[in-house]
């Protein structure tokens, strides 16, 4: 019987070679991760009036042409502004067989530029979400919020999980693994996964997060540890274990817990509940097998919140519950880790920026 989960990177190299996945210029073997593929920007974006889904019959391509306002080339690179929102083809495309389904999310740095970035398929009804049996291709939904940004084809914004069936851990189930293998120092709170905090220490006053400042230069997603951090984001302090949420301000924080994912399994970032506040924290991506984990090269590493107000200031406390993370089984463990010699920019992580940043 096939195991069901997420399918791990061996697993994603077999539907590469059958082509239920396939790529024009074909996949890069460094596109393949411990337990999803990174997606590559195709060379054109449109810039579109409004974000969109396709609806049920209808095909993005057709959308666009109802909603395009002007195309842009990205073959040697362009801007994409702050406010616009824009749909660019990606290089890979999809032949699903039934039993396999798909989940896209935003990589960890494209959240930390609070860049919005989602996948859009024909016909589809939710972003991020392929149903078993699609065929077609894939697109990329960007909005940047925060900053402009300068991208390029070929660059990789999001990436893609697969799942055999549904392996999601219960609260039972997760409460026995982490008494197995502790998932977070200290006590765990479980609730429809587990839940973290977010550490706004009052005892010592040091850096506790970075709020985006609003008017700043583009930023080349090209350019690693390049930009400095004080020209794109001030500097979060507080002694007294609370900071005030400014509406539509974008915020880095860091959560209290240290999180380890063990190789068996992987988990997604989720918003906590929407009545504890005028906030959410932002879709952070995917954690893979061996994230914080000690067999990998970690020691437990925070999650980092990418934090959104909304209508109204918001008081944020020391230790409030502000997300959870689902587990789900791995079809099988991966054959490499996250961090374990693939240049993991977030293992052993605390506080800390886009990898485009300096100090």
């Amino acid at each position: 019987m096939t195991a069901i989960g997420v399918l791990p990177a061996q697993e994603l190299r077999a539907l590469i070679e059958t082509g239920v996945i396939a790529g024009s210029p074909a996949i890069l073997p460094d596109q393949i991760q411990p337990a999803s593929l990174d997606l590559r920007l195709g060379t054109v974006a449109y810039r579109v009036r409004a974000s969109f889904l396709a609806g049920h019959g209808r095909s993005v391509a057709a959308r666009i042409a109802e909603f395009e306002m002007h195309r842009i080339d990205l073959t040697e690179g362009a801007v994409l502004e702050k406010g616009c929102v824009y749909v660019i083809p990606l290089m890979e495309h999809l032949a699903l067989p039934r039993g396999i389904t798909a989940v896209a999310n935003a990589k960890s740095s494209t959240g930390r530029l609070d860049l919005l970035t989602r996948t859009i398929t024909d016909g589809g009804v939710e972003f991020d979400r392929i149903a078993e049996g699609y065929a077609g291709p894939l697109y990329a939904e960007v909005c940047p919020r925060s900053f402009s940004v300068l991208a390029r084809a070929g660059q990789r914004l999001n990436q893609i999980r697969f799942r055999r069936g549904q392996a999601v851990l219960s609260d039972a189930d997760l409460a026995t693994l982490h008494a197995q293998e502790p998932l977070v120092d200290g006590a765990a709170v479980i609730s429809e996964g587990l839940g973290f905090s977010v550490d706004l220490r009052p005892e010592t006053g040091d850096l506790l997060g970075y709020r985006a400042k609003p008017h700043t230069g583009v930023i080349d997603l090209a350019k690693i540890g390049h930009y400095p951090a004080a020209e794109f984001w001030e500097e979060v302090r507080s002694r007294e274990g609370r900071i005030i949420l400014d509406p539509g301000a974008f915020y880095i924080l860091v959560s209290r817990e240290a999180v380890t994912i063990p190789p068996d399994y992987a988990a997604e970032m989720a918003p906590y509940l929407a009545m504890v506040g005028e906030f959410r924290v932002h879709y952070a991506g995917f954690f893979d097998p061996g994230f914080g984990h000690s067999a990998a090269g970690g020691a437990g590493s925070r999650g980092v919140l990418e934090v959104r107000c909304h209508e109204a200031p918001f008081v944020l406390e020391h230790g409030q519950v502000v997300g959870r993370l689902v587990y789900e089984r791995m079809s099988a463990r991966p054959e490499t880790l996250y961090g374990a010699g693939i240049a993991s920019n977030y293992q052993g992580q605390g506080l800390k920026l886009a990898k485009h940043f300096r100090s």
